[in-house]
C-alpha cells in the first residue's frame, strides 16, 4: 500500500523569545511550541491529508494565536479538502476565524501566512497566503510550487520581511485570494513545505544540497541545523512529505 511519511519539527530559532509558528499534519496540530527532535507521522494514501504550516506576523500582537487558528481550523476540515475550490473555501474560513478572533482588542491587527499541500490519492493541491512556502523536492533540484506575496525586492535584496496579504493582519477585514494548484503525484515525490524562518537565511541552493543528501528525519535535522547556523534570526518550522510503496 502506498503511504504518505510527514517528517516535521518546530523551533523558535535563536533570536526570538517564542516561537509564533504552527503546524498541522492530517488531525495532528503543533501550535506555539517546539519539538526537540524531528517526528515522523504515516498516513495511507487516500483520504486527503493536509499538511501546512502557519508563521504569525512578526511586530503585531498574538502571532501564536492567529497562526493556531489557521492550523486548527485546516485540521478540521481537512478529510474534506478533495478540490481545489474546497482548499480556497477552507483557507476563507481561515481568515474569517482570525479576523473573528480580532474583535479582541488584544488580538486586533493579528495575522498569520500559511502554505502547504494536501495529499490526494493521484494529486497534490499546493496553496499558500503569504510568503511561507511548499517546495517541491525533484531529483534535479529543488523547485518552488507557492507564489511569495512580498513586494518587488530591492536590487541585490535576497528576502523581505514584508508581505502583500495574509490571513488577518489589518485591523479592518480583508479578503483574500488564496493561490492554490493542483500537481501530479507519483510514488518517491518529495515536497518540502516550510516558514521563512528557514528559506530566508539559508539559500535555496544550500537547501537543495542538503535534501540531495539526507531524507526523513535526518534532512529535517540537517536542514533546521543549517538555519540555526546562519544566525537562527526567525522562527523555523519545516515539513518533508514523502511519498513511498
Amino acid at each position: 500500500m502506498e503511504y504518505v511519511a510527514v517528517t516535521a519539527l518546530s523551533h523558535p530559532g535563536l533570536l526570538r523569545e517564542h516561537n509564533e509558528d504552527s503546524l498541522v499534519a492530517g488531525p495532528w496540530t503543533l501550535c506555539g511550541t517546539m519539538t526537540e527532535n524531528p517526528q515522523t507521522l504515516v498516513f495511507p494514501l487516500g483520504t486527503p491529508l493536509v499538511v501546512a504550516v502557519a508563521d504569525g506576523i512578526g511586530g503585531q500582537p498574538a502571532g501564536e494565536v492567529a497562526s493556531a487558528l489557521a492550523v486548527r481550523q485546516l485540521a478540521a476540515l481537512g478529510p474534506s479538502l478533495d478540490t481545489e475550490e474546497a482548499v480556497r473555501e477552507a483557507l476563507n474560513l481561515c481568515n474569517d476565524a482570525v479576523y473573528a478572533a480580532g474583535r479582541d482588542p488584544e488580538l486586533n491587527t493579528m495575522g498569520t501566512t500559511v502554505a502547504g499541500a494536501v495529499v490526494l490519492a493521484e494529486s497534490l493541491l499546493v496553496f499558500n497566503v503569504g510568503d511561507s512556502r511548499v517546495l517541491d523536492a525533484t531529483a534535479d533540484g529543488l523547485r518552488q510550487v507557492s507564489v511569495d506575496d512580498s513586494p518587488p525586492l530591492s536590487p541585490g535584496r535576497r528576502t523581505t520581511s514584508l508581505v502583500t496579504q495574509a490571513l488577518g493582519g489589518t485591523p479592518d477585514f480583508s479578503a483574500i485570494t488564496p493561490h492554490v494548484r493542483e500537481a501530479p503525484l507519483s510514488a518517491g515525490d518529495r515536497y518540502l513545505v516550510c516558514t521563512d524562518g528557514l528559506t530566508d537565511p539559508v539559500p535555496e541552493d544550500a537547501l537543495n544540497d542538503l535534501l540531495q543528501l539526507h531524507s526523513g528525519g535526518r534532512a529535517a535535522f540537517e536542514l533546521w541545523k543549517s538555519a540555526i547556523e546562519a544566525g537562527g534570526p526567525d522562527n523555523i518550522t519545516l515539513a518533508l512529505i514523502a511519498i513511498g510503496e
